[in-house]
């Protein structure tokens, strides 16, 4: 099976783990500090903070944010749960934006008509990689005095207009999950250049405990104060010794990414049946996904039935994703319909996700094409 995404480790990630293993500190250790330093470096941003997994992340935003019961929050439905479920989880209602039928990322002008007394701020996610438009979502929310927040868990090695991704908004998050562009096997990040909002979630990650277990063993002390409800959201030392290694190589990964993502349009260029998603030109996209429409009206097949067909014949590919709007929890508990996001329930039926990570040879992409032809033409 050819998957559609995959981690890459070498022998260098391998034995930076190691050496973390054998040092004194596996958690709250240095090795947090300096990965988030690199982070940030990276970036672009004064700060980074890492966290266990990038729901984690996406919730510590909230968090920082102040968002809580009664405050809304403009979210695209065309992402995966996470980005909605961390507003609930602050006691704050989602509010489901639609989607610009060619690129599937949120569309600012039904952010701004959904926009009401309550909504406290916006998520923009950079659905597959490619960096949502963030002059245009910047103004919305300068302007309405509400804070802009990033899901860029698809995009780190982006940017947008040469800015690079995680420096675009207020608050920023990143997901290390083995299918993302790097990983700490699971892991997060959120990045920003407001001290407060830093602060805030470090406290969030720890209990909302003042200080960790290294800090309060540099002072010789074992007091603290839990001054207000947090989580256990950590990132291991020996997860960040691995998010180190990985980082350095993530430019290299970037460009092959977008090698592929370049095989792929060619091929696919002109075609009325397999239709790439519309890129800016003023966008480095950085491809965690690579995501193709299906057009049954050319096609005569359904993307069920290619899904099914590609599926059996070794080509590991996947859909991202189901609109979160018509999710179960969201059509009980915010009775959510058919009908609210016409576009992206519309992209949902034909979207598909085709095998792109930087290990994927040359030989595969082209069985992963030649294996969809063979299919379409069948």
């Amino acid at each position: 099976m050819i998957p559609y995404g995959k981690q890459t480790i070498d022998e260098s990630d391998v034995q930076a783990v190691i050496a973390a293993l054998r040092s004194d500190w596996l958690t709250t250790g240095p090795m947090v500090e300096s990965f988030e330093q690199a982070f940030a470096d990276f970036v672009g941003t004064k700060h980074a903070v890492a966290v266990s997994n990038g729901t984690a992340a996406l919730h510590a935003a909230m968090y920082a944010a102040e968002i809580g019961p009664g405050d809304e929050v403009i979210v695209p439905t065309m992402t995966f749960a996470a980005s909605a479920n961390c507003v609930v989880f602050q006691g704050g209602t989602p509010v489901f934006a639609d989607v610009d039928p060619e690129s599937l990322l949120v569309d600012p002008a039904d952010v701004e008509a959904k926009i009401t007394s309550r909504t406290k701020a916006i998520i923009a996610v950079d659905y597959a990689g490619h960096s949502c438009d963030y002059d245009v979502l910047n103004e919305i929310a300068r302007r309405r005095g509400i804070a802009l927040v990033d899901d860029a868990c698809h995009a780190l090695g982006g940017s947008y207009k040469g800015k690079n991704v995680g420096s675009l908004a207020d608050l920023n998050t990143f997901s290390l999950h083995p299918v993302k562009n790097i990983t700490t096997g699971e892991g997060g990040v959120i990045t920003t250049n407001d001290e407060n909002f830093a602060r805030r979630m470090r406290l969030f990650r720890n209990h909302g405990i003042t200080s960790n277990h290294r800090e309060r063993d540099a002072i010789g002390s074992w007091m603290y104060e839990m001054v207000d409800l947090g989580y256990n959201y950590r990132l291991t030392d020996f997860q960040c010794a691995l998010g180190l290694s990985q980082l350095k190589k993530l430019p290299a990964w970037i460009l092959r990414r977008q090698s592929i993502a370049r095989a792929y349009n060619e091929v696919f260029k002109g075609s009325k049946v397999v239709r790439p998603l519309r890129v800016r030109t003023d966008v480095a996209h950085a491809y965690h996904l690579y995501v193709v429409q299906i057009d049954e009206s050319y096609a005569g097949k359904n993307r069920e039935n290619v899904y099914k067909a590609l599926r059996s014949k070794g080509i590991g590919v996947n859909v991202h994703y189901i609109p979160v709007h018509l999710h179960p929890y969201y059509r009980q508990h915010l009775n959510t319909t058919e009908g609210m996001c016409p576009v992206a329930e519309a992209a949902y039926e034909r979207i598909l996700s085709l095998p792109i990570y930087p290990i994927l040879t040359d030989a595969e992409q082209c069985q992963v094409v030649n294996t969809l032809y063979e299919i379409m033409n069948t």
